[in-house]
C-alpha cells in the first residue's frame, strides 16, 4: 500500500509506533519529502539534533498538546506537505495499539488532510529502547488507504467528533498491525 503515500496534496500519515526505526521506515517509502513531529528531546543533542531538523522533524512536547508545534504542522499542511504523526505518542510494546491521542484528528480537521493508517512490525526486536544499532530482523510495513479529512457541514468539529475519528483511526491502526505482524512472520 505504499502507493497511498503518494497521494497529492497535504497528508496525516499515522504510523504504530514501536521503535526509532518507525520514522525513517515510513519516510523512505515515497519520494515525497516526509516531515515528523518528534519529542523535543531529540533536538538537544548538537549533532543528532542537527540531523533530525534537517530532515524535517518538528519539535513537540510530549505528553500534552503542543500547539506551536500543532501550528508548525498546520503550516506544512497548507504548503501541501506530508507529516508523520504517531497517534500513540511515545514508543509503545507489545502487538496491540495503546490509546491513541486525537492529534492527527484535530489537524485533519484544521487542515483537510486524510490521514493515513500504517502498521509497522518488527522495528521493536529491530531496535528496542535502549539499543544504540538495530538488529538485523524481519520488518513489514503496511500502508492502509487515507481515511477521509475530519469535516463537517458546519466547519465546526465538536469534541465527540474528534473522539469518533480517533476510535476510527485507532480501528484501522490495529487492522494494518495486524496485517504487517503477518506479513513479517511469513517472509
Amino acid at each position: 500500500g505504499a502507493h497511498h503515500l503518494d497521494t497529492p496534496g497535504p497528508l496525516i500519515i499515522a504510523p504504530v509506533h514501536r521503535s526509532n526505526l518507525d520514522a525513517p521506515l515510513v519516510a523512505t517509502r515515497t519520494k515525497r519529502m516526509v516531515y515528523a513531529l518528534g519529542k523535543r528531546s531529540l533536538f538537544t543533542s548538537t549533532v543528532f539534533g542537527w540531523v533530525v531538523s534537517a530532515r524535517g522533524a518538528i519539535p513537540g512536547n510530549r505528553g500534552a498538546a503542543d500547539r506551536d508545534a500543532l501550528r508548525a504542522a498546520q503550516k506544512l499542511h497548507e504548503s501541501g506537505a506530508a507529516i508523520i504523526v504517531f497517534p500513540e505518542g511515545t514508543r509503545q510494546t507489545g502487538t496491540s495499539v495503546a490509546e491513541v491521542f486525537d492529534g492527527a484528528a484535530f489537524l485533519s480537521a484544521r487542515t483537510g488532510a486524510p490521514v493515513i493508517p500504517i502498521g509497522i512490525a518488527g522495528t521493536e526486536a529491530a531496535m528496542p529502547p535502549g539499543a544504540k544499532f538495530p538488529r538485523r530482523t524481519q520488518v513489514a510495513v503496511v500502508v492502509a488507504p487515507p481515511m477521509e479529512p475530519l469535516r463537517t457541514e458546519s466547519g465546526k468539529v465538536t469534541l465527540k467528533q474528534r473522539r469518533a475519528f480517533t476510535d476510527d483511526l485507532a480501528v484501522a491502526l490495529q487492522r494494518a498491525f495486524d496485517e504487517a505482524q503477518i506479513e513479517a512472520e511469513q517472509v
